[in-house]
Formats: structure tokens, sequence, C-alpha cells
């Protein structure tokens, strides 16, 4: 490794992947780097599934590398595994327990003890002070996305995987949900954000990769792309507002067509 890759929490090289003849995942390479928010972006069926489950190790890629803090996920998945927190798009937990019950739970599956001090310092980080006996399936959506992403950070792991994390929230909610992201970067960890918000890109992430078909299509700051291609009689066209925005730009590179 390299000077220049010691400080990427994350570094995936020419990754591809199959589901049988079809290739989903094209010779893909990016990296993410201590204390910084990564997007992964693209339209639906463009190969951001297929790239995080190969990074967390759900299935073998067919060839390419992917090192998470330093560990080869192939050669060395267990502690590859251990350095990352993972939330899901929909993740659904024991809705008769409550709030205390299930992060005393997945805190024993990590091999943390949260002790009283811990578990109230806990639950007021995420907001749920007042509803610590709460059952899980008696919380609103926002609430139950912030113990979910409390769980996947509870052993403090220096990979974030974030599946749309904000998909169905309010404006309020979304808002307290950014901040936490943007908590797991201010301690110098990494994180890897595939949403289809353009303004929660714009919002929270240093810098995005757009995916389409499978191959990685641009990748800089938000601000960056909107700069390259903001001239672009493609993205001129799409604009609707007058200020070119980083969705034109994603329409413009991805095209207009909706995807199933």
């Amino acid at each position: 490794m390299d000077a220049t890759q010691q400080n990427n929490i994350l570094q995936v090289d020419n990754l591809n992947v199959y589901y049988g003849t079809v290739q989903a995942v094209k010779n893909v390479s990016f990296h993410v780097q201590q204390g910084e928010i990564f997007g992964l972006l693209g339209p639906n069926g463009a190969g951001k599934t297929s790239t995080l489950s190969a990074i967390e190790g759900l299935f073998r890629q067919q060839s390419g590398t992917v090192t998470v803090a330093g560990y080869d996920t192939l050669k060395d998945p267990r502690y590859a595994r251990a350095a990352m927190g993972v939330q899901l798009q929909a993740t659904s937990f024991q809705s008769e327990l409550n709030v205390v019950e299930i992060l005393d739970l997945y805190a024993s599956i990590y091999g943390r003890t949260l002790d009283s001090t811990e578990l109230q310092l806990l639950l007021k980080e995420i907001n749920l002070a007042e509803a610590e006996h709460k059952k899980f399936g008696q919380l609103s959506g926002g609430q139950q996305q912030r113990v979910s992403l409390a769980i996947t950070t509870i052993h403090d792991p220096k990979l974030v995987l974030l599946d749309e994390p904000t998909s169905g929230l309010d404006p309020q909610s979304r808002r307290q949900l950014w901040s936490r992201i943007e908590g797991i970067r201010e301690k110098g960890n990494g994180v890897v954000l595939t949403t289809h918000s353009m303004e929660e890109a714009e919002a929270v992430c240093d810098r995005i990769s757009i995916i389409d078909h499978g191959v990685i299509i641009a990748t800089g700051t938000p601000q960056s792309l909107i700069d390259k291609h903001r001239n672009d009689p493609e993205v001129i066209a799409v604009s609707r507002r007058g200020k070119i925005t980083l969705e034109d730009v994603f329409i413009a590179l991805t095209g207009s067509a909706i995807r199933d």
C-alpha cells in the first residue's frame, strides 16, 4: 500500500461482480478516506447494491479487491467485517423489545456491555431518552432509523455503510440523521452512503461517485461535478430551475428514462 492509500478506510480496486452471465459491476474503483462521507449514487439497477454487497462480504466478487481498514475482505474476512457497520434500507428489529433491551442485546453481540451511564448517554445522543422503555414496534420511522444507526455504530466501526438511511423520513428526522452521520465523520471514521436524494448528497457528502450500468461514470465533490458539467448542453436541457443542480447533472449523465 502506497502512502496515498494509508489514510483510506476503504479501497476498492477493479471490482467485478456477475450474476450468472450478467455483469452487474464492471471494473469499479474508488476509495474512502478517514473522516470522509462518500456518496455512491445511481439509478435503480445501476450496481450500487451489488457493490455494497461485495464490500460487506455478502458474496464473493469474481475479480478485484476490497480492503477495509487494511484488511482484504477475501483474505481476512473476519477482521474486515469487524471493522464495518452496516445499516440496510429496511431494517427490522424485534418489535416486542423496548429500546433499552435492543441496545443491550446488540451491544452484547458486538462484545460490549453498556453500563447505565453509557446507555443514558447513547439514548440522549439519539434523542430517545424519553422513549427508552417504548417498544420498537411503537416507534416512529425516524426513531427506528436512529436506533438502527446507533446499533450500526455501537462497536465504533472504522467504516459505516448506509443504504438509503433517510428514505421515507420527514425533513426534521432526516436532518437529525444527517447530524448523526456527520458525527461519524468527525470521529475520523469513513462513511459510504447510497441515496436517491441529490439534496442529501449535496448536503452531507464530501465526495460522490455516480455509477450507471455497473460503471463509475463520474467522481468528485458535488460542487466540482456541477461546475464541470454546468455548460453541457444535456445538463442545460434538463435544468428546470435556472440554477444548475447536482440532480440536473445526474439526470444528464444517466438519462431521464425511469428505471425499474
